[in-house]
């Protein structure tokens, strides 16, 4: 019932960003669904919802996970999710940020050794190949705020100047990349995804 909590939020204007694929791919292994049935049916119910109360949509695809081929080129395991996320913004008239396009030059830049410190940690020496860091969050959040500036929806005017020009071909240098201490920050590893802990 997120859905329900998001819209009675709401007010009219607001803008919705809206990211599913990596937890959706669970459908196609239990025989449930897939990108271009269930994962847009659901696409198309946000949508609905949001405009029915006076929201703009914005439909995100989801980033690529972090896995490479022997030239260093990231192995695709979102691509139809991608495709359907993008086909179903043209199809509902909504703005659309292509994150796995921009995701995969992104992890390049890295190469398969550097692009493990853009993501989660949860015990020393394994990382998550799906969820990222303060580091790659914070450079994906650039990508993201780089859509929604070249997608034109009214909420890229609040956007600070000197962000939303980010080119994921260099991103910012890892080393130099620090976080404020926070007295709310934590470590822990989201919750989803403890069978692969």
């Amino acid at each position: 019932r997120r859905l329900d909590k998001v819209v009675s939020a709401m007010r009219p204007g607001d803008t919705v960003l809206m990211q599913f694929g990596h937890n959706d791919q669970k459908q196609i292994k239990e025989n449930k669904g897939g990108p271009f049935t269930t994962y847009k049916d659901e696409i198309r119910a946000h949508v609905e919802a949001i405009r029915a109360h006076g929201g703009i949509s914005v439909i995100v695809s989801s980033m690529e996970r972090r896995n490479f081929d022997q030239a260093g080129k990231v192995v695709p395991s979102l691509r139809d999710y991608a495709d359907a996320a993008r086909e179903s913004a043209k199809e509902l008239g909504v703005a659309f940020i292509d994150l796995n396009a921009m995701s995969k030059p992104f992890y390049e830049a890295l190469g398969p050794e550097l692009s493990k410190q853009a993501f989660a940690e949860p015990l020393p020496g394994r990382i998550d190949n799906t969820h990222h860091n303060n580091y790659g969050g914070y450079e994906l959040a650039q990508a993201v705020l780089t859509g929604l500036r070249r997608s034109g929806v009214p909420a890229a005017a609040f956007i600070a100047d000197g962000y939303g020009n980010f080119d994921p071909t260099h991103p910012d240098p890892v080393a130099s990349f620090a976080v404020p201490a926070s007295p709310t920050f934590t470590n822990e590893r989201p919750l989803g995804d403890e069978a692969n802990q």
